[in-house]
């Protein structure tokens, strides 16, 4: 759920930034969808497809990553130790965080006499959570100190590979629908896989080796990276191929088409997007607010599903009942901007001073930002 630049690297893409607020909004949304009283799936599927926004940042993370490091790994400049330092900078403060206020949330519920699940949150899987590891190994029961964590899981595994991915990349650079079909192949090969040992679909694995499920898509944006270098567009096609792009996505996920296809779909407008800051023609999508929503997102994307499991149970405490009401939709589209606030002031307070202080800790010669 993250991506960036540094300061001095390559062009920023504004529209690459954006749009992560989208997808996060699209993963809130989601699950928020679970609880509130309007019938959503009786009239469209692009909320419930929505959930394919965490498959979108991974093919989003493995582009922006290649964008920024491959240049390193050719010229031989790359350090495997920095991006990791730089990596756990960016992902593990607000991790951390929102892990402690999970701690925070079940000893509170604990001494009002609620029980917590003790399969779901248990002290083993509380320290693999903490070390970003939860979601490598095979699981019948889900680890749920922070719900949205095991796709952080899963990019650990990414980064720790990075250079399996960046030589994959640079090896077939000039042939990019090559690596491009690749990735696809390697997907149908692990679906078939997942579906075998595990009677799922790997766009549907998460706690239960999820990690598996970004090989593939991390992949797919280190070749639309590649691809991208080989395109230009001018200003005003780039703009109106995006748009194209982007009403074809919802098309697909308003008609519930099957998920890879979104997924694919979804590369399509990453790439598009990236041509469009190529282009110098990021439009809206460069406009400050939206650009710091794009950097915020993934507070947003972390802090919901705590923030959600607060909100139901104040309620539930201060009004009677239980936390199992179904939604009224004036009080879901508070919750939307009670998560927005939330993740803006934890990513502008916490998230990105810790990241900086650590990499000036580590990197006292290159404060730029952390990708």
């Amino acid at each position: 759920m993250t991506s960036g630049a540094f300061i001095g690297g390559p062009p920023a893409m504004p529209a690459l930034t954006s749009v992560r607020i989208f997808l996060a909004l699209g993963v809130v949304l989601f699950h928020l969808q679970l609880t509130w009283a309007w019938p959503t799936t009786d009239y469209t599927g692009i909320i419930e497809r929505a959930r394919l926004g965490v498959d979108m940042f991974f093919v989003l993370s493995g582009f922006v990553l290649a964008h920024v490091y491959t240049r390193d790994v050719e010229t031989g400049r790359y350090s495997h130790r920095r991006f990791l330092v730089a990596r756990l900078a960016r992902i593990y403060p607000a991790h951390l965080v929102i892990l402690l206020m999970m701690v925070a949330i079940a000893l509170t519920a604990t001494i009002m006499g609620e029980a917590f699940d003790p399969a779901n949150y248990s002290m083993s899987g509380l320290l693999r959570t903490a070390l970003l590891v939860h979601a490598w190994t095979p699981t019948s029961t889900p680890v749920e100190w922070n719900g949205p964590s095991w796709s952080l899981s899963a990019e650990w595994g990414a980064y720790l590979l990075f250079p399996v991915f960046a030589g994959a990349g640079l090896a077939l650079r000039q042939r990019p629908l090559a690596l491009i079909a690749l990735s696809g192949v390697l997907f149908l090969a692990l679906d078939a896989a997942y579906r075998r040992f595990f009677d799922d679909a790997l766009l549907h694995a998460e706690f239960n080796l999820g990690v598996l499920r970004i090989v593939p898509t991390f992949l797919g944006g280190v070749a639309l990276l590649h691809l991208s270098r080989r395109l230009v567009l001018k200003p005003r096609p780039a703009a109106l191929v995006t748009v194209a792009m982007a009403l074809l996505l919802l098309g697909l996920m308003h008609v519930r088409a099957p998920e890879p296809l979104v997924v694919a779909a979804a590369g399509g407008l990453i790439l598009t997007l990236a041509l469009l800051s190529k282009a110098g023609a990021d439009g809206p999508m460069a406009w400050p607010v939206l650009m710091f929503l794009g950097e915020a997102s993934y507070a947003v994307y972390l802090l919901h599903l705590p923030l959600l499991v607060l909100w139901k149970n104040a309620r539930a405490v201060l009004l009677g009942g239980d936390s199992s009401y179904v939604m009224p939709m004036g009080e879901a589209a508070a919750f939307v901007v009670a998560a927005l606030l939330g993740g803006a002031i934890l990513h502008a307070l916490f998230e990105r001073p810790a990241r900086l202080w650590i990499r000036r800790r580590f990197f006292p010669t290159n404060l730029g930002a952390a990708t």
